[in-house]
């Protein structure tokens, strides 16, 4: 039995067709891209690097990392989705694109030389599963980023009683026609993302502490970014969230290493290397 839910699948694709990064300046792109990244080992990846980008959506990390290995492999279920990255992805002559889930094991044993899996295992039916996938296809003390959706340990309780209201929303939102959810997600990010990160980056100018404050992550993010973001929060149906213990315990039963988690959002970014 595959490890996805073919509806999230099919979802993903309209928002990466939909949202296709393409429009957006490479320097915000970098600028998004440099979080996640920030404690990957970048300096490890040259020409004969092999490593693979599971879930790759548009492409829009792999942009920056193709150019410095050998070979990438962008893997995504959705064929839309693919479609979008061999566009955004032209340029480059060494990503093979491959239209597989993470748990059909296209890629060797011990192949790959780095991995990289961000914001796609919190999507899927089985997690860990997930991340066993990924680890069987990396060499010994081979890195590994990966991203999944904190459960919000580290913030206040009003803040998580938002939240619960907010998923009560999103569970509503992410059952409608495609083309209902795409106007309702632009509602959102328009009235509610758009406003309360504005109000963050103000207050901040006035030496206020805004880490608290919701949506203030993208107080210097382009509006384009709370658009695909708001789809993409509540246009799925499948979403789990972790704390850093839960990912460590994976991680850990994955046959991973030296696991260690940003400090800065998003959270959880964490780094670990294959035994």
């Amino acid at each position: 039995m595959k490890n996805i839910d073919k509806k999230v699948v099919e979802d993903f694709g309209i928002e990466w067709d939909r949202f296709q990064q393409s429009e957006l300046p490479k320097e915000e792109l970098e600028k998004a891209w440099k979080p996640y990244f920030g404690i990957f080992p970048i300096d490890e990846l040259d020409e004969k690097s092999i490593g693979f980008d599971m879930g790759c959506g548009s492409g829009r990390w792999a942009k920056f990392i193709a150019d410095k290995v050998g070979t990438l492999n962008c893997i995504d279920p959705s064929n839309q989705a693919l479609e979008v990255a061999k566009r955004n992805l032209s340029e480059f002559s060494n990503v093979n694109f491959i239209n597989a889930s993470v748990g059909d094991h296209v890629l060797e044993e011990k192949s790959q030389d780095f991995g990289y899996c961000l914001g796609v295992l919190h999507h899927v039916p089985d997690t860990l599963a997930g991340i066993k996938s990924c680890a069987i296809t990396l060499k010994q003390n081979a890195p590994f980023l990966i991203y999944l959706y904190y459960n919000f340990e580290n913030r206040s309780f009003l803040f998580k009683c938002i939240w619960k209201l907010s998923d009560l929303l999103r569970r509503v939102i992410s059952i409608l026609p495609s083309k209902v959810k795409l106007l309702v997600a632009a509602l959102i990010a328009l009235l509610i993302y758009f406003p309360l990160a504005r109000l963050s980056f103000i207050l901040e100018k006035m030496s206020v502490n805004v880490q608290g404050m919701p949506l203030s992550y993208y107080r210097d993010k382009h509006y384009y970014f709370m658009r695909t973001d708001a789809l993409d929060r509540f246009g799925t149906r499948l979403e789990k969230r972790f704390s850093k213990e839960d990912i460590t315990t994976m991680l850990l039963k994955a046959g991973f290493k030296e696991i260690q988690f940003s400090n800065n959002r998003p959270f959880w970014v964490c780094l670990a290397r294959k035994k």
